[in-house]
């Protein structure tokens, strides 16, 4: 791993409007000149989503759509086909606009907990109820992550790559918050060391890179996080709360970056850019942090994805990011 690494001040999570591959990857690699992403459009329905998408990624576990939603099978069907001829037609249509790229490129997958949730098993419960389909399901991703980041790095040789895992049902794992199917009771609790050597070992697969986790939860476990081993934590800026103070300046002085989610994921208005940093700088001061340390454990996002939002917010969203992370860098004070 190269251990000058620096990540890059602005980018954006996954998650584009509309369905149109080639837009998207234009609209990303013009925002983000040194850290695009391989877009999702979930606009084009299932498989188009992040749970669908990374469900084609599995190796020998497969996944359909049922009426309850994602259930793993035992073949692959239509909806994994159609997954993976999606997400073929975003490679396709990212290399296409990255011809001589060199520089941080990101690719985002649901991490091991989230996908156990999300999915369910032959008797309608979702994987989280069963430890073995856990671990069943954790090994596939590993596997499968492995061939996804082989292929794009073959696709955009230039790029280093950045592995962001979507983790937004982290915290009601850890909690023992998700619903039983019948939506009565709740899965009990999982061991905090289980969920953690899970995620090392799907974090793992990137030794040659960095991994960032995201959740758009409230009660981010930044310790965690930074245990198993992710080099960035990415966060709805909205949610934190001063509990969460120490953990952060933990964080910030271990070297792990912080991925604020400060610019709204729906259409609204824009504030100026030195106005969606603000509170950054607040919590800097807070901390008793160095303001000159801001642009090195700073990078600026939206909150959430852009799915929900029309293409120009869009645009201007992934713009506003940029000019966000430069106020932040040209005045830390």
């Amino acid at each position: 791993m190269n251990e000058h690494f620096s990540f890059a001040a602005a980018t954006g999570l996954g998650s584009m409007p509309g369905g149109d591959a080639q837009e998207a990857a234009r609209t990303v690699t013009g925002s983000f000149e040194d850290f695009p992403f391989l877009a999702e459009l979930p606009a084009r329905g299932p498989g188009a989503d992040m749970i669908g998408r990374t469900a084609g990624l599995l190796v020998e576990l497969y996944a359909r759509v049922e009426p309850s939603g994602w259930r793993i099978g035992d073949h692959p069907g239509r909806d994994t086909k159609r997954a993976r001829s999606w997400l073929g037609e975003d490679l396709d249509a990212l290399e296409e606009f990255t011809q001589d790229y060199t520089g941080q490129l990101k690719v985002q997958a649901v991490g091991p907990w989230t996908l156990a949730t999300s999915l369910e098993l032959k008797n309608g419960e979702s994987a989280l109820s069963d430890p073995g389909a856990c671990r069943d399901l954790a090994g596939s991703l590993a596997e499968g992550l492995r061939q996804h980041l082989a292929e794009v790095r073959r696709r955009v040789p230039g790029a280093q790559l950045v592995l962001q895992l979507d983790e937004p049902s982290l915290t009601a794992v850890l909690r023992g918050h998700v619903k039983t199917a019948s939506g009565y009771r709740t899965h009990r609790a999982v061991d905090r060391q289980l969920v953690e050597a899970t995620l090392r070992d799907v974090i793992g697969v990137h030794e040659e890179g960095r991994t960032v986790v995201h959740s758009c939860a409230p009660d981010v476990p930044f310790a965690l996080l930074r245990r198993a081993g992710a080099a960035g934590i990415s966060f709805d800026f909205s949610l934190l709360t001063e509990r969460d103070d120490d953990v952060i300046g933990e964080a910030v002085e271990a070297g792990t970056r912080l991925f604020a989610g400060v610019v709204p994921g729906t259409d609204g208005r824009l504030s100026d850019p030195a106005g969606s940093v603000m509170g950054v700088r607040t919590l800097w001061r807070r901390l008793g942090l160095r303001p000159g340390l801001l642009p090195e454990a700073v990078t600026v996002t939206p909150a959430c994805g852009l799915a929900g939002a029309s293409p120009d917010y869009a645009r201007r969203a992934l713009a506003h990011c940029v000019r966000a992370a430069r106020s932040l860098a040209d005045n830390p004070e």
